[in-house]
């Protein structure tokens, strides 16, 4: 039986649209425009990388990163995102949303600096000090990951809250799009700075000294934006909800959402504390109850979070490799260094225009009118659809490249307006307060263990089998079209898991996750006419 709901968190659920909640969402949204700048600016620079680092002197060939290098560039950052999102997650049910997340944006800053002043005597030392620091970088940033997505959930009101979520998650796009941007600046601006300097014209040589700058400038960009927002995180408040449902503090919460909603809220202490102490509300991550009530959520949030980033992160990440597939970006040799960051920036950003933002902001017009279960399902089934159109004719889009880059950029705008949304929005809903944070940092970190297969696994498999290439100590792939056709695979299993995944559109937090339920009690009769009372 459902109990009356405390009276601070009705005046939540039940709050017209108001300028906190905007303030909300800048704040934490701020965090994720940084993540999504963090994450995929390396991939704009890892060619420039290959080029000052790896190029033999006198060879007429370009430098390129190793593949266990590439794959260590690329992928570290994943790796401390992962541990980010499990560590943080469970601190965020222990202290508190607030008190951790300066913290990580504290981080962020600092190691987005640090990666960019990375040093060394060889190539060697240089890539290792990058790693090293793009790591914590990641762990940072998956801090942000379940903290962001708890607080804009218990702030929102039930009716316009996946709108709000998917609002905080949508300033990935622009953070993506301003990486490919900064990008163009500082590439176009060094080479025409330095063109009327005599260098060698030989693609070996076509790298003014002055270039290991611009991947250091790009990096280092990435600490602007949180360093602004920080102050603002600092001054938010405490959500009700953590203050009430597990630091038990009645006063305290409707204080705090008196000043934010502009009402007087009365403190219900006595029934915080009867909603505290109810058995039902009491049971940990790993008992059956957790199990029978939540086990299933989720199996379905963390699997469809696994398996739709395998397919996004192989996309983002190695987009420059594709596109130099099809013929859409031209050889290595044929540019030089700053035009290939420049052409390959420009492709970045046309994705990021034409496909991702749009995705991000259809899901936000849309996620409350049709819910969360149905834009995850059409997504899988669209990026389905697009991968295998794009895989099975091939060769078809080697002629017709602008068709390519148009099919591409769908399989980016129904991820965006549909799972890389969803699966963000939906675990900050459907889980007990006390381990919210908890369970969206699990869901969060399986969607980066299948952004680290994305971005170790697709290097491999996409190699051409080429034997020039296998003899260069390039491992034999499967090529871009089979690589293609199995992340249409992938995208297909996501529509069956995404079954488990219940719809929390229009509800409040607690009717979703059960804690506004009485532990309920029934008499059982024995044979000896006695009764007793036993908990069900």
């Amino acid at each position: 039986m459902a109990r009356d709901k405390l009276v601070v968190l009705d005046a939540l659920d039940t709050a017209k649209t108001q300028w906190y909640h905007f303030t909300a969402i800048v704040i934490a949204g701020m965090g994720f425009f940084t993540d999504a700048y963090d994450l995929f600016c390396i991939s704009l620079v890892t060619k420039l990388l290959g080029r000052i680092y790896y190029t033999v002197e006198g060879s007429e060939t370009p430098g390129t990163l190793p593949p266990n290098v590439a794959d260590a560039v690329n992928g570290v950052a994943f790796c401390g995102t992962f541990a980010g999102q499990l560590f943080f997650g469970w601190l965020g049910d222990k202290m508190g949303r607030k008190r951790v997340y300066g913290l990580t944006l504290m981080l962020m800053v600092v190691c987005a600096v640090a990666s960019g002043l990375s040093f060394g005597h060889s190539a060697v030392g240089v890539i290792s000090t990058l790693c090293f620091f793009r790591f914590w970088l990641g762990f940072g940033i998956g801090g942000d990951y379940p903290l962001s997505a708890t607080i804009m959930s218990e702030y929102a009101n039930k009716k316009t809250r996946g709108a709000f979520i998917a609002a905080v998650f949508a300033m990935q796009g622009f953070g993506n799009l301003t990486g490919g941007i900064v990008a163009l600046i500082v590439s176009s601006a060094f080479d025409h700075s330095f063109k009327a300097v005599p260098y060698d014209v030989s693609p070996a040589g076509s790298l003014p000294p002055q270039a290991d700058y611009v991947w250091r400038i790009i990096v280092i960009f990435g600490a602007i934006p949180a360093a602004l927002t920080y102050y603002w995180r600092m001054k938010m408040p405490e959500t009700a909800r953590y203050t009430a449902l597990v630091a038990n503090n009645a006063k305290q919460a409707a204080q705090d959402m008196s000043k934010v909603l502009q009402v007087e809220i009365i403190a219900q202490e006595e029934k915080t504390d009867e909603f505290v102490q109810n058995p039902g509300n009491s049971f940990g991550l790993f008992s059956k109850q957790f199990a029978k009530r939540h086990g299933l959520h989720l199996v379905g949030t963390t699997v469809c979070w696994f398996l739709l980033d395998i397919a996004f992160y192989s996309q983002n990440l190695f987009q420059k490799d594709i596109f130099s597939a099809v013929g859409w970006l031209p050889t290595a040799k044929s540019m030089s260094a700053l035009q290939e960051v420049y052409k390959i920036a420009r492709a970045q950003t046309i994705i990021a225009i034409c496909g991702l933002i749009p995705g991000y902001w259809f899901t936000v017009a849309l996620i409350d009118r049709l819910g969360r279960f149905w834009i995850q399902l059409q997504g899988f089934f669209f990026m389905t659809v697009f991968m295998f159109a794009l895989a099975i004719p091939y060769n078809h889009w080697k002629k017709n490249r602008v068709g390519f880059v148009v099919m591409y950029s769908m399989t980016f705008f129904f991820a965006n307006f549909g799972p890389n949304s969803t699966t963000f929005i939906v675990p900050a809903e459907i889980f007990p307060a006390r381990l919210r944070s908890t369970c969206h940092g699990i869901s969060a970190a399986c969607g980066k263990v299948g952004a680290i297969v994305g971005a170790f696994g697709f290097l491999y498999a996409a190699q051409s089998t080429n034997p020039k290439l296998t003899d260069a100590g390039y491992p034999p792939g499967i090529g871009v079209k089979n690589t293609l056709l199995v992340l249409g695979g992938i995208n297909f299993f996501g529509m069956l898991f995404t079954l488990l995944v219940p719809e929390s559109n229009g509800k409040s937090l607690e009717e979703l996750s059960g804690e506004n339920e009485e532990e309920s009690v029934e008499t059982v009769e024995y044979p000896t006419s006695s009764s007793r009372t036993v908990p069900v």
